[in-house]
């Protein structure tokens, strides 16, 4: 992947016809989100443990099977995951657990607080895991806006697409960069102190109720110390404006107006975008008629979304060692680097005759 960001380091652990799944991991934290649950089993545990919340696009098997996986790896632990998902995906979490008996379950057994995103607003449940994960409802937050999620370094937004179902669409912004400008601070006469790391300290912090911020300005009669009431209003008048670069992530939504209309102001000026592509550009009638796109879908919305990078995953598995005519196919504006993937990221699976030869019988 590209090296857009500063904290943020996505690994897309899939192939381009496997089932995806996309970890974004905050690496000053050392914690990560996952982006779908397709095929997981080839993911290491260390991998999953630092895995702190779950963006699921839809339900449909290929990008919510690896739930199992996931949870298998990290159940035993004293934690909570979030798992954010649309209308009716606690229903289908619920399903999932029913599907296991968990009469051992312990005390230090990680909890589920999974969220549906509607409209206008989010409606959460936790799954105890000391309780063998029983379900507790929650009830219902406002959603004013496209954000649902925020942890330190990064935040989450989310938009609803059509696929004959809700699907989510996610873009994850890179944020909290504590940044002076110099320029700024020699302007105003600011020395150079213990407050700095207090101001950092509050900033990363929200800035939460505190005392008055000390700092130390140069005079004529040496460094004096004053007070500033307000650290936040103070930290804007000499902050530098970093960009704040965003991973975008598409998968199965119709090539429709009004999916158009909400990706485009959804998408724009995003820096690494993942999409689905499952169909080359002789079968759009296919991509049509399943609400998905293909090659030549892309490249219109490309030349107007104009990224830094394009990752196509999800090729159709008709297209088998068909791989080189996606990318013959695409066309991204010049600004726009095209990203590839071999087909499979693991080994295929063994048949009967290679595990007899790998066991020595």
């Amino acid at each position: 992947m590209p090296r857009f960001f500063r904290f943020l380091e996505p690994t897309f652990f899939a192939g381009l016809i496997d089932d995806p799944c996309l970890i974004i991991r905050d690496r000053p934290i050392h914690q990560s989100i996952l982006l779908d649950c397709g095929a997981l089993h080839q993911v290491a545990k260390r991998e999953m443990k630092p895995i702190r919340a779950i963006f699921v696009s839809h339900a449909h098997m290929d990008h919510f099977m690896g739930f199992d996986a996931f949870l298998r790896q990290v159940h035993a632990s004293p934690r909570t995951v979030e798992l954010f998902g649309p209308p009716g995906m606690a229903d289908r979490v619920a399903a999932r657990l029913a599907g296991y008996d968990w009469n051992l379950a312990e005390p230090y057994w990680c909890t589920l607080l999974v969220h549906e995103v509607h409209p206008e607003q989010m409606i959460s449940a936790h799954f105890s895991g000391p309780e063998a994960f029983r379900r507790h409802k929650l009830g219902a937050t406002p959603r004013p806006g496209n954000l649902i999620y925020r942890h330190n370094h990064l935040e989450v937004a989310a938009e609803i697409l059509d696929h004959g179902i809700p699907v989510l669409a996610f873009r994850v912004w890179e944020r909290k960069v504590f940044a002076l400008d110099g320029t700024k601070l020699a302007a105003l006469g600011l020395v150079a102190g213990d407050w700095l790391a207090e101001l950092k300290r509050r900033f990363f912090a929200d800035w939460p109720k505190a005392p008055p911020l000390r700092i130390t300005r140069s005079t004529a009669q040496g460094a004096r110390e004053e007070s500033v009431a307000d650290a936040e209003v103070f930290y804007r008048q000499i902050r530098a404006t970093p960009a704040m670069p965003s991973i975008g992530y598409l998968t199965d939504w119709g090539w429709s107006p009004e999916n158009l209309a909400k990706v485009r102001n959804f998408m724009a000026g995003v820096d690494l975008l993942v999409g689905e592509c499952a169909f080359l550009q002789a079968e759009t009638h296919k991509a049509r008629a399943s609400r998905h796109l293909g090659t030549a879908d892309w490249n219109l919305l490309l030349a107007e979304l104009r990224p830094r990078a394009f990752l196509p995953m999800h090729l159709s598995k008709t297209y088998l060692r068909r791989s080189p005519e996606l990318y013959a196919e695409l066309a991204p504006p010049p600004e726009t680097k095209l990203l590839t993937l071999p087909e499979h990221l693991a080994p295929r699976p063994l048949h009967a005759h290679e595990a007899r030869a790998l066991l020595g019988y």
